[in-house]
């Protein structure tokens, strides 16, 4: 049986050149991605990378390859990153980790981000399988809570327990993160604002209009995806 990310992996492999600084995400996929770039001895000498996940970072290091801290980047050449799901526009969904906010910033750093993994992460349009995570200021969270509640009735909002020990989960950046289930996930330009514009929400997880391709492997083979059209390769 074919692994479609390992296959999304090699796929993503030429998009990485020597000279370039690279980021790259969290996730299997990248994983499978680290393991490939290591066993070409030009990319491990040419290539500099960084990542929004303390876990990717741990792992180049491990195995060898160079790395730089995100807050020392003006600019990077490419990103990859995974997703939960992710539509013909390529806006997506980034509900798991709760890193979404260096993500963010470093997706958005790049000329080029990339998204990469299977074809099951696909789909027309995005709809409401995954929550919405924001990363809030501890000292806004009981303002952030009311606001979500009078602006998004119908949706249900839950603090991230840690499963680890007493308490909620702490962000990389010492902040609580909240997963907003909608009923309906809400058009998606007035959401990306609209969330945006409570005093104390960091940053959410949704990646809206900042993606410029995807690659996914599925049963018919790879795919190159731009925004709203689809190219077999």
């Amino acid at each position: 049986m074919i692994d479609y990310k390992i296959a999304a992996a090699k796929a993503a492999l030429p998009f990485i050149k020597i000279g370039q600084i690279v980021g790259l995400g969290a996730g299997t996929t990248v994983a499978h991605l680290v393991d490939m770039v290591k066993q070409d001895e030009d990319l491990v000498a040419g290539v500099t990378f960084t990542s929004s996940s303390f876990k990717t970072t741990a792992y180049l290091q491990q195995c060898g390859l160079k790395v730089q801290s995100p807050a020392l980047l003006k600019k990077i050449d490419v990103y990859f990153d995974g997703c939960d799901q992710f539509d013909e526009r390529l806006n997506a969904l980034k509900s798991g980790g709760g890193i979404h906010t260096t993500e963010k910033i470093l997706a958005s750093t790049a000329a080029d981000f990339i998204l990469i993994g299977d074809e099951g992460k696909f789909v027309a349009k995005l709809d409401a399988t995954y929550p919405l995570v924001l990363e809030i200021l501890p000292q806004a969270l009981q303002m952030v809570l009311g606001r979500l509640s009078f602006e998004f009735p119908g949706a249900a909002i839950k603090l991230r327990m840690s499963t680890q020990k007493d308490g909620a989960v702490i962000s990389d950046n010492g902040n609580l993160l909240a997963d907003v289930h909608f009923a309906e996930l809400p058009e998606l330009e007035k959401l990306n604002v609209q969330i945006k514009m409570i005093p104390g929400v960091v940053e959410h997880s949704l990646f809206y209009g900042i993606a410029t391709k995807a690659i996914i492997a599925g049963k018919n083979g790879i795919k190159v995806i731009m925004p709203s059209v689809a190219q077999r390769v």
